[in-house]
């Protein structure tokens, strides 16, 4: 190990502990050392020991074997060949859910793929050892090159909505526990009849099975949307029609349609609150307000079971000889939320 070097009075221990003396302190330096000789050199062309000593010192990293200079309040300290130091791993910032999982902060990402996935796997470790169970991972639109790393990683497709996909990791060795993506597709139609015992229909321009017949409102519900009111917009765009919701009278749930995804149709009662139709032509051909005698007469309905009892069950809510949910709007603990429990009295 080479001694500790002494500059401008500080001495530099191996662990580069400097100490400063009163008194200008000396040390011997080996004979091969090349300071003294460059020192009597620069001496020799004029210049003062003081100016030919911070040369010297310049050069010493290069003549010592490719050490380094750190300068460390106003003292140069020699050290040898200097790695870089170990620091500690950076975790990815997230927060804890309520099921001793982990969600990750979408906004907080890395925005390099090296510095994700390492932060990425730290992060697993630790949440392992921490006993932590289910990993939710967010990935905005503008980040989606980080989306293969994560299933490189081990991450699995959840669900997507436009602006980002969601992944999840199952940490325990054991069947993951994590619900499933969503499964559903939820659907409205709006029963509406006048005075004249006249319904509200609509002939819509997709070519299906239905094509050609003239049918009450459906669609599905938006985002956030209540059941009722989905009932009521959707009748509102297509024919123009406002109403009021007064009950639900039934549901329809089928499976394996769209995607392969579950399908429930809510069936509702609404109160005409004006008359005049005008159409929405992008979705629908035509509506009208259809005497109820010439609307059941359709050989659809005629042929097909469930849309018969769908009608049978609206025209008795009608005539007050069939009861149906009631939307009550109440407050609950397990969520701390006002939603609608539908119910009869």
């Amino acid at each position: 190990m080479m001694a500790a070097a002494l500059l401008n009075g500080s001495r530099c221990s191996s662990g580069f502990h400097c100490q400063n003396f009163a008194k200008e302190p000396t040390t011997s330096l080996p004979k091969t050392h090349p300071f003294p000789m460059l020192l009597k050199a620069f001496s020799s062309k004029g210049l003062s020991t003081s100016t030919s000593a911070k040369l010297i010192s310049s050069l010493m990293p290069s003549l010592l074997g490719g050490g380094s200079v750190i300068k460390k309040k106003g003292i140069n300290v020699l050290s040898p060949d200097i790695t870089a130091p170990n620091f500690a791993p950076e975790f990815l910032d997230a927060f804890d859910d309520e099921y001793d999982g982990v969600i990750i902060n979408p906004e907080n990402l890395p925005s390099s793929a090296n510095a994700f996935v390492s932060a990425l796997r730290a992060s697993l470790s630790n949440w392992k050892l921490k006993g932590k169970k289910g990993v939710w991972l967010k990935i905005l639109s503008k980040q989606a090159d980080l989306v293969p790393i994560a299933i490189q990683e081990g991450f699995s497709y959840h669900h997507a909505e436009p602006g980002y996909v969601m992944l999840t990791y199952w940490i325990p060795v054991e069947p993951c526990m994590l619900p499933g993506s969503p499964s559903h597709q939820i659907g409205v139609g709006g029963f509406v009849m006048n005075d004249k015992r006249e319904v509200l229909v609509v002939k819509e321009k997709c070519p299906r099975s239905c094509s050609g017949v003239w049918k009450i409102p459906t669609g599905y519900i938006n985002k956030s949307e209540d059941l009722f009111s989905g009932a009521v917009r959707e009748v509102k765009e297509e024919t123009g029609v406002d109403t009021i919701f007064l009950e639900m009278v039934a549901f329809r749930h089928v499976h394996l349609v769209a995607f392969e995804k579950s399908d429930l149709l809510f069936l509702c009662m609404l109160k005409p609150l004006s008359f005049e139709i005008t159409i929405d032509e992008k979705e629908i051909q035509a509506a009208k307000w259809m005497p109820l005698e010439e609307f059941v007469k359709q050989p659809f309905y005629l042929e097909d079971d469930m849309s018969r009892k769908v009608v049978d069950i609206c025209i008795k809510a009608h005539e007050d000889r069939y009861n149906g949910f009631i939307a009550h709007e109440l407050a609950s603990k397990l969520d701390g939320k006002l939603s609608c429990l539908y119910h009869n009295d």
